[in-house]
């Protein structure tokens, strides 16, 4: 490892925390396009899959941030458990129901109980800032957490796909399951380093910390920048089954996530002055328009090359995404506004699951691609429209992690 991150496991109980966290992350990458490649392989339905994947998302975008708030006040163990649980028992439902051919409709109950699934990136997100908060190095452990999120995402539809054709349908969200339990429950057990609890009378902030204006914006176009995510997978995997070769599906869309791990790792090695939000809008531009070429390749090779240059700007836009969360959200409510960004990102990849999967069945794999193409249009919009907000912090935040260092030097010069 460079250097800026090997300093990040100084501290006692860092590499345990962050182990735990990638296991807990796998199901991120395979329990989406596990689901899909499952039930289009036992009904051949991508709408239905798509469906599916969707409830599953937005089943977590409702339920994600009140586990969160629970979270915040009541500690990860306490509250993390229990949830797990919920999500492994809903998740072992969803695959007899598959595997039996139960009706429809109980693919859908078991779907929205997988839901309570808990925001691993989130918890995990949540101990660097309290062991690293107000100092350069928050920057470089919110990169190092974007690069594992992309290590799920390369090494996770390999697996999920992989095992689900060439073994049993069923296999891969199975194996996404087992990797959600150890994940889990070996992260809780490491009390150490579990951030402080904020009872209820402690908060900086009354009911929801979503009021934040800035907050708003961030969601808002993280639900477009998800919707680009949930659309892209569902199509490449019926572009490539449309060309012979279903199973790479997955190995084209690691190369999308290598893109972006790429990225990422260069950008926490950086420092950058100004504001962060000039960064995250150009950082959603430079998205959308990388989703133009997808539009236009005729096989798989060229899909793969057009989906890494694509992936080199999600990265960096994700770990802005932190620094900007550490402004307009108070200390005291970080989890659940981590949370509520990634339920942004969940109610996007639901949006765009189903309607990839709508459009592809009515007008092929390719026609699929448009689908980003829109998402990303709106995302901009968003950026543009809320720049504003994101330009006016929550009073006491003290800014970013960042602007903590440029502070520092110019107090010491």
């Amino acid at each position: 490892m460079p250097s800026p991150y090997r300093a990040l496991f100084a501290e006692p109980g860092t590499k345990g925390f962050a182990a735990a966290g990638l296991v807990g992350r796998m199901p991120l990458s395979m329990m989406g396009i596990g689901v899909i490649t499952m039930i289009s392989q036992l009904t051949g339905r991508y709408g239905l899959a798509g469906a599916l994947t969707a409830t599953i998302a937005l089943s977590a975008a409702v339920l994600g941030p009140q586990i969160s708030r629970l979270v915040d006040r009541y500690g990860q163990r306490r509250v993390l458990r229990p949830a797990t649980l919920v999500a492994l028992i809903a998740g072992t439902g969803l695959l007899l129901a598959a595997h039996f051919r139960w009706a429809d409709w109980t693919l859908f109950v078991f779907s929205a109980a997988i839901g309570s699934v808990p925001s691993l990136g989130a918890m995990v997100r949540a101990r660097w800032a309290a062991l690293y908060g107000g100092t350069p190095k928050l920057h470089t452990a919110y990169s190092f957490e974007s690069v594992v999120d992309e290590v799920c995402f390369i090494v996770g539809p390999i697996v999920s796909v992989g095992l689900s054709t060439a073994w049993f349908p069923e296999a891969g969200p199975l194996l996404a399951a087992c990797f959600l339990a150890v994940g889990v429950f070996w992260l809780t057990a490491q009390r150490a380093t579990e951030p402080v609890p904020h009872p209820r009378d402690e908060n900086q902030v009354g009911g929801s910390v979503l009021r934040s204006k800035g907050l708003q914006v961030l969601v808002a176009a993280f639900t477009a920048t998800g919707t680009i995510f949930g659309a892209v997978d569902v199509a490449t995997v019926a572009f490539a089954e449309e060309r012979g070769h279903k199973g790479a599906a997955s190995v084209v869309l690691a190369v999308y996530a290598a893109g972006s791990c790429t990225a990422g790792l260069v950008f926490g090695l950086l420092r950058f002055a100004g504001r962060p939000e000039r960064r995250w809008v150009l950082g959603l531009a430079t998205m959308a328009v990388s989703m133009i070429p997808l539009l236009l390749v005729g096989n798989l090779p060229l899909l793969a090359v057009a989906l890494f240059v694509a992936g080199l700007s999600v990265a960096p836009t994700m770990i802005t995404t932190m620094s900007l969360i550490e402004e307009h959200v108070p200390r005291a409510n970080l989890t659940e506004g981590m949370t509520w960004v990634g339920t942004g990102l969940a109610v996007g990849v639901a949006l765009g699951s189903s309607a990839a999967g709508w459009v592809i069945d009515a007008a092929g794999a390719r026609a699929g691609y448009g689908v980003p193409a829109a998402a990303g249009a709106v995302a901009v919009a968003v950026g543009f429209l809320g720049y504003r907000r994101l330009s006016r912090p929550v009073t006491g935040r003290g800014g970013t992690v960042e602007q903590h260092g440029e502070r520092e030097a110019r107090h010491v010069a």
